[in-house]
């Protein structure tokens, strides 16, 4: 196994099988991925972060696919990373977005990764940002955060983008129920995929009627029909983007968006350890137990238990 130093070299030289085992180490948790992280962080910051949210169908992995290859065409180096969905059973993944990327596959200008979500409520993995910035300080270009299908309060993908991209597509059902707030509010730019259905301007006109009720001023966001397989309205939706990026740095809003990211990355991480810490002190825990007893025979309600517990856990580290 490597050891951090030469590995951080490596990463920071632009070594795909180096990146590849660092954001392993960071996925599983190992004390070598986060000093590695540690090492190489004062070195990221460059690349533009896009995260691609949406319905599960709605194209976001083939989209992601048409914007890498013009992105490469420009000589940009890309980086992908593809969150799916974890089985609550199991905590197995089906990582099959490389499926519909695998024209990049062996392009070393191209590097991607699946990640499992383990049942993170919001889509995203407690692994995403690290690994974003792993792909950072390998010297990527652009990043595509695209996570799994979310609903309308799983939107924790804009704590982790520099820019918001909502990929929507028509005739998938009722459309007011997508548009409802929630996912309304965090996207930058709109991307209307799969655009030659018929009802295509009948969801543009919903969208806009939604995005009116928003507060006037600032960015206006811009919705772009695309047909992704074709690879149609693909260049005109990354203006957009590139046109956001520009507009937030020009605004200053960019490094604001950064350490609201970092803040919550951190008390999302710091939330995670403590959790499992305290499922490890808990498992056979008799007063736990005892807690857990009383709520299933309905003598103790839930919330009164967690305070008790919370009460006793705060006590016993004071």
């Amino acid at each position: 196994m490597p050891t951090a130093a030469p590995l951080s070299d490596r990463l920071l030289n632009g070594d795909r099988r180096a990146l590849a085992r660092a954001i392993s180490l960071v996925e599983n948790d190992d004390p070598e991925g986060w000093a590695l992280v540690r090492e190489v962080y004062p070195k990221t910051g460059r690349a533009n972060v896009v995260g691609i949210t949406g319905a599960p169908g709605a194209g976001k992995s083939t989209l992601v696919g048409a914007m890498t290859k013009l992105r490469r065409e420009a000589g940009r180096t890309v980086g992908v990373l593809s969150i799916d969905p974890s089985s609550p059973f199991t905590h197995g993944a089906i990582l099959g977005d490389r499926i519909r990327l695998t024209d990049h596959f062996l392009d070393q200008g191209v590097f991607i990764r699946s990640m499992a979500n383990r049942g993170a409520l919001g889509g995203l993995s407690e692994a995403t940002l690290q690994a974003a910035l792993l792909m950072d300080a390998a010297g990527r270009d652009d990043i595509f955060l695209e996570t799994v299908g979310v609903g309308q309060a799983e939107v924790d993908i804009i704590d982790h983008a520099d820019t918001v991209l909502l990929v929507l597509n028509p005739g998938g059902g009722d459309s007011i129920q997508a548009l409802k707030a929630g996912i309304m509010e965090i996207p930058d730019v709109i991307c209307i995929n799969k655009a030659d259905h018929p009802l295509t301007d009948t969801m543009v006109r919903e969208i806009r009627g939604v995005l009116s009720l928003a507060p006037s001023g600032g960015w206006p966001v811009p919705i772009i029909r695309a047909e992704a397989v074709r690879g149609e309205g693909v260049a005109e939706l990354l203006d957009k983007l590139d046109e956001h990026r520009a507009y937030i740095e020009q605004e200053g809003t960019l490094s604001e968006r950064r350490r609201r990211n970092l803040r919550n990355e951190i008390l999302a991480l710091a939330v995670a350890r403590m959790r499992r810490e305290l499922e490890s002190r808990l498992e056979d825990d008799p007063e736990f137990l005892r807690l857990v007893e009383e709520v299933g025979e309905r003598r103790l309600d839930p919330a009164s238990a967690a305070a008790e517990l919370l009460a006793r856990e705060l006590a016993a580290d004071s």
